[in-house]
């Protein structure tokens, strides 16, 4: 464990002039306020105010201060930053003003969770495969959906325009104690794919975090804008973030039985994913850009079942290497970590807890047992799940919805440019 006093010191050694103190608002967005050392240094230095509305996304009303409270243990320099006066971070609890975690914090929903699980010996192993796009900026900076790349899957320079970007963004997550296991580029002209190594539940938030951050400013050093939008492109492939989960007890992979193969508790744990996958939806697909995705083909899922090999299972199971990891296919960078690890433990669990049923005779997909097809769908699956309000709180699940259907409701009342081209000259 690392001490404030530990950090002062690294401070001190590594001439870090500010901190960015970050933390994750409830719909992902990273947000952060910048510190220098010497308020860092303060006795009261552990408690930061800000305005409790950032916390719940730029239209939520949610009146009060709250601060943050400094996680030592994510103390990073940032390497793309000038390494004189240099610039760190330290990922933040959410707290009241007596130093209490806010339950609505998306972190301390994911603590919560993990901590139920601990109860019964559970722990738990992730990893992400994060994949997005480098599209050009505009003469005023602005983001724009062009490139002038052309690439497809796991093609090379200098057919592969973004292969500078991408290696220069593997060697700086790597400075940071990154394990990066490979990168390459996608299927969709711009699209790139970065995956790196499991990490333990909390640590592995904190990282997919860190990663969007740090992919976004070194795809600007480049002149380029990297976004993890789901669908930014009808006629492309859309942008997945297939999250891997090992579920550990004593030390050792129960997704693993003696023999090699799948667990009967593996069996269990999809079982209970795949019973709230519609309310799971709205937290791993959350936005209505999402389910563009999710019915674009291109190999995304569609249908709530499991497979070994099918595309269209929202989870695989692997078995490959002597491991055993359950891959949830249907999260995209849109979702918040902590939210999403929070509710596939919690469905996963709630599986296990109730010996539910998704062995091997089950693995056969269903093409008539579909996932949500658009947010709306979603938001009330989310609001009916028992699971899901005892999961994240029925205060959080009422903020949440009400933010999420005013989202589905400025879609639905958009005119879009395809209603015009189709429709204008027509009627």
């Amino acid at each position: 464990m690392r001490s404030k006093m530990d950090i002062m010191n690294l401070i001190d050694e590594e001439d870090v002039e500010f901190i960015r103190l970050q933390f994750t608002d409830i719909l992902g967005n990273l947000k952060n306020i910048a510190i220098t050392p010497n308020q860092l240094e303060r006795e009261s230095g552990d408690m930061y105010p800000f305005k409790a509305g950032a916390l719940f996304g730029d239209d939520f009303n949610y009146p009060g201060v709250l601060y943050l409270h400094p996680d030592y243990e994510t103390f990073e320099i940032l390497p793309w930053r000038p390494q004189q006066e240099k610039v760190a971070k330290l990922v933040c609890d959410v707290c009241g003003k007596n130093g209490e975690n806010i339950e609505l914090s998306p972190r301390k929903i994911l603590k919560n969770v993990l901590q139920e699980a601990e109860k019964e010996g559970y722990s738990f192993m992730v990893n992400p495969e994060c994949e997005f796009f480098l599209f050009h900026t505009d003469e005023d900076g602005l983001p724009t959906a062009k490139s002038h790349d052309r690439a497809g899957y796991m093609d090379v320079g200098p057919v592969d325009f973004g292969e500078n970007a991408r290696r220069e963004i593997v060697l700086m997550l790597e400075k940071m104690d990154f394990n990066v296991l490979s990168s390459h580029h996608e299927n969709a002209p711009a699209q790139h794919e970065v995956d790196f190594s499991e990490r333990e539940a909390l640590n592995a938030a904190d990282a997919i975090q860190t990663f969007r951050f740090a992919v976004r400013s070194v795809a600007k050093r480049f002149g380029l804008y990297a976004t993890f939008m789901p669908k930014p492109k009808s006629g492309d492939a859309g942008s997945g973030m297939h999250t891997n989960f090992v579920m550990m007890k004593d030390g050792k992979n129960i997704f693993r039985a003696e023999d090699g193969h799948i667990s009967q508790i593996a069996y269990e744990f999809v079982a209970g994913v795949l019973k709230h996958a519609h309310a799971l939806s709205a937290i791993s697909n959350p936005t209505v850009n999402s389910y563009k995705r999710l019915l674009g083909g291109f190999g995304a899922p569609t249908t709530v079942g499991w497979s070994l090999e099918d595309d269209r299972a929202m989870i695989s199971i692997d078995e490959s290497f002597g491991d055993v990891k359950v891959k949830i296919r249907t999260p995209d960078g849109s979702s918040n970590p902590y939210l999403l690890i929070a509710g596939v433990v919690a469905a996963g669990i709630d599986g296990i807890r109730n010996h539910m049923d998704a062995g091997a005779d089950l693995q056969e997909v269903d093409s008539n047992n579909l996932l949500p097809e658009d947010l709306g769908q979603a938001i009330e699956a989310f609001t009916a799940d028992e699971c899901m309000r005892q999961t994240y709180g029925q205060e959080f699940v009422d903020i949440y919805t009400d933010v999420k259907r005013q989202e589905w409701q400025e879609y639905v009342r958009a005119v879009s440019e395809w209603e015009l081209d189709r429709y204008l000259e027509r009627i």
